[in-house]
């Protein structure tokens, strides 16, 4: 693999779900493509844009033809375009020195109340973190999504001030939306970008998948995040009559800039459009960027010149943009993670202290407590049935009528929704009352409001189970839903939240933090299936994410000054390791277990602590290109990225070295010494002790011990020193490193992963 392909690879790592690129357009053999030049060479965006007429002028040999192939001209964060191109012509480009690379464009998928209460972010005190920041009223995130539903009154713009001064946005008028009508003093921006999936794949086929040519959210995934980051003061809000309570964003006062570039009920979203939202958005002045968008592990090896939107990321947080975007929703299992670039705060999704038990009584008078989102009526006593196939996905509305007027039973391993909805649709069409679904945790519930669909894991399953076989007249009452908040009720990473470590750069930790993205109750479309009222419960870190977008909108307005890193890092070494009542965070998936630094990161966001981190683990982009000449990427593809000529040290700096919010070895056998430099952002006159508590069978030696920080000593570094005791290769033992000044305790993780034999996969 070439270096300028493995840039490529750590650069452009994506928040998005690569699905699969896909051929189409005006000839069999053209399609489009990104053409990626890194930094502007000029301020001025014409000329930046009559830079990339040009190039193509050079390859086409005609006006007409640049008009017909180019699709847009990326010139206001980086610069590059993405044009219509045969094979032949994009290798014709990429063999230009200017050219970084050229990548294929990609279809990507969408990753998809109780909230702030449960993390302890509430505006009831003057000194609280929301009344601190002003609510946000002042920064301006940037949602790049389905759209916005403007109706929606959690995008009302009362007691709201002048748009700030430098806004250089603006709202477009659509498919039912008008600028002048729809966006006002709190959704100042509002832009579609659809030009990449036309010029791909053709027309959007609005017969078959509904949508809005404009920025309307008609899936109403984009309005569900936005006023989850944002999103005004609603009292008495309720889904089916559960979750009742004050309905509010994080930030309920930021502006929201809508960027639609995420299209279809299914959630697609060309590579190119995302691309050219955030170009827009760097250019309108966003103070923060939130993605919910997350990928799968890439399976093959293109994969790593199909990952575009970490491209524009990189731009934005060089200009002092964080972006904040998802984990994925592979999980459980290990190496599932995306979005893995080190710029970039990747949000894991964990469970609130809320559920929604619904008792199940049978026969014998044993009461069964599963999970449902069942408004009822009560379905008093009926037949209960365990069809022959038992089997939730094989079920069907068999002739014999076994499953008429009964409630169902099925189990299933599957994690995913299609067995639910199989089972649910199957037994209703039997002329069934309701089903019963055993099986692993998913969190993944489906609301129902006259058709009962209740989730058991396989113990309980097999108690009905029993009871059905024990009886030649099984029965069972079924109850309606209801909210249980806080009580007994543990937090847990969500089983289809995608875990490290991490696959592409294994040095550095993702996911970075975690945050609830279970039955988060938030506006939505009125064409939702699941809406009622306008609002809807949905599950996933897409969810997540704008839950940590909120806290870094008030973040940023505290603290208007502090970087992208210096904002990540005090969101991470403050996290929660338990929930906020004291106890463990566990782990849902295949088997339960307390969570680690590879399935929430730092750990539970905790927005209060992190305002006031005390030290913060800094960073600009020249870490970012020490970083890049650490993993042997030539200089002239770096100087190409970072906008100006770079020729990396000699000898190479480590890789271990970058100075994130947390230390990972992959790969340790030899005694190792890496380098930390943390800032001080708390009290001027502060004393710093170190607390270590080590992986199992590894050494870690601080030094110094002691950090003191005064008026001129305001940032500080210290080594470790790591060493293991293990004598074979290992999995990852995980521990911490903390600093304390009986105030402040700056935690971040440690995971080390001893490997005796180097490279060795061990599939005992």
């Amino acid at each position: 693999m070439g270096q300028t392909t493995i840039l490529v690879a750590i650069i452009l790592t994506i928040v998005m779900n690569a699905q699969s690129s896909f051929v189409a357009g005006d000839t069999p053999d053209s399609k489009v493509y990104v053409v990626y030049l890194g930094e502007k060479e000029h301020d001025d965006p014409t000329s930046v844009t009559e830079s990339h007429h040009q190039m193509l002028w050079s390859l086409l040999g005609s006006k007409e033809s640049v008009h017909d192939s180019i699709v847009y001209s990326y010139r206001h964060g980086f610069s590059g375009f993405a044009a219509k191109l045969t094979e032949s012509q994009a290798q014709q480009l990429s063999e230009l020195p200017e050219v970084v690379h050229v990548i294929p464009n990609t279809l990507y998928e969408l990753t998809t109340t109780r909230t702030w209460d449960y993390l302890g972010l509430s505006p009831g005190t003057s000194k609280s973190l929301q009344h601190k920041a002003k609510m946000g009223s002042q920064v301006i995130v940037g949602v790049i999504d389905t759209g916005v539903w403007p109706e929606s009154q959690m995008f009302n713009d009362k007691g709201y001030g002048p748009i700030p001064s430098r806004w250089k946005g603006g709202c477009e008028s659509g498919e039912l939306f008008n600028a002048s009508v729809h966006c006002n003093r709190k959704l100042i921006g509002a832009k579609y970008f659809v030009d990449g999936l036309v010029a791909d794949v053709g027309d959007v086929n609005r017969t078959e998948n509904p949508e809005y040519l404009s920025p309307r959210d008609f899936s109403g995934h984009g309005t569900h995040v936005s006023s989850t980051i944002g999103g005004s003061f609603l009292p008495n809000v309720s889904y089916l009559g559960l979750g009742r309570g004050s309905v509010r964003g994080g930030a309920p006062g930021v502006r929201l800039a809508i960027y639609k570039a995420c299209w279809l009920q299914s959630g697609v979203c060309s590579g190119a459009d995302v691309l050219k939202a955030i170009d827009e958005a760097i250019h309108d002045g966003v103070d923060v960027l939130s993605l919910s968008l997350g990928s799968k592990v890439p399976l093959y090896s293109e994969t790593d010149v199909r990952e575009l939107t970490s491209v524009g990321a990189f731009h934005a947080v060089a200009k002092g943009i964080p972006v904040v975007a998802a984990a994925g929703n592979a999980g459980p299992m290990a190496q599932t993670i995306s979005n893995v670039a080190p710029w970039i705060l990747t949000v894991a999704a964990t469970t609130l202290d809320r559920s929604f038990p619904t008792a199940i009584t049978l026969g014998n008078n044993m009461t069964i407590l599963g999970q449902a989102i069942f408004a009822g009526p009560e379905l008093g006593f009926v037949g209960l049935a365990y069809p022959l196939s038992g089997d939730c996905e094989k079920l069907s509305a068999n002739p014999n009528k076994t499953m008429e007027g009964k409630v169902v039973l099925c189990f299933t391993t599957e994690t995913t929704v299609p067995p639910v909805i199989n089972a649910i649709t199957a037994v209703r069409d039997a002329g069934g009352l309701g089903v019963i679904i055993a099986r692993n945790p998913t969190h993944l519930l489906i609301p129902t409001s006259n058709f009962p669909c209740v989730t058991v894991d396989f113990e309980l399953g097999t108690d009905i189970l029993f009871y059905i076989r024990s009886t030649r007249s099984s029965i069972v009452k079924i109850q309606a839903s209801r909210t249980l908040v806080a009580n007994y009720v543990a937090t847990k990473v969500a089983t289809f939240s995608s875990r490290g470590p991490n696959s592409i750069s294994p040095a550095i930790l993702k996911p970075d933090i975690a945050a609830p993205g279970v039955n988060i109750l938030a506006a939505t479309s009125l064409n939702d299936s699941s809406s009622v009222r306008g609002f809807s419960m949905k599950s996933g870190t897409s969810m997540a994410t704008p839950v940590v977008s909120g806290v870094v909108v008030l973040l940023k307005s505290l603290h208007p000054h502090w970087s992208p890193s210096a904002i990540k890092s005090a969101i991470v070494t403050t996290a929660w390791k338990t929930d906020p009542s004291g106890e463990p965070i566990f782990a849902d998936g295949s088997s339960r277990k307390l969570a680690d630094p590879f399935d929430y990161g730092g750990g539970l966001v905790n927005p209060e602590k992190a305002a006031k981190p005390g030290l913060v683990y800094d960073m600009t982009t020249h870490d970012y290109i020490l970083y890049l000449c650490a993993a042997d990427y030539s200089d002239i593809s770096i100087s190409r990225v970072a906008g100006k000529a770079t020729v990396c040290p000699n000898p190479k700096p480590s890789v271990l070295d970058l100075n994130l919010p947390s230390i990972t070895i992959p790969n340790l056998r030899d005694e190792v010494t890496l380098t930390r430099t943390v800032t001080n952002v708390g009290p001027v006159n502060s004393v710093y002790k170190v607390v270590i508590d080590p992986p199992m069978g590894v050494n870690v030696i601080v030094t110094p011990t002691k950090l003191v920080f005064n008026s001129t000593a305001t940032k500080l570094s210290f080594t470790v020193k790591v060493s293991t005791t293990h004598k074979v290769n290992t999995g990852y033992f995980f521990g911490s490193l903390t600093w304390t000044d009986n105030l402040h305790n700056v935690a971040i993780p440690v995971s080390v992963r001893t490997q005796m034999l180097q490279r060795y996969y061990d599939e005992n």
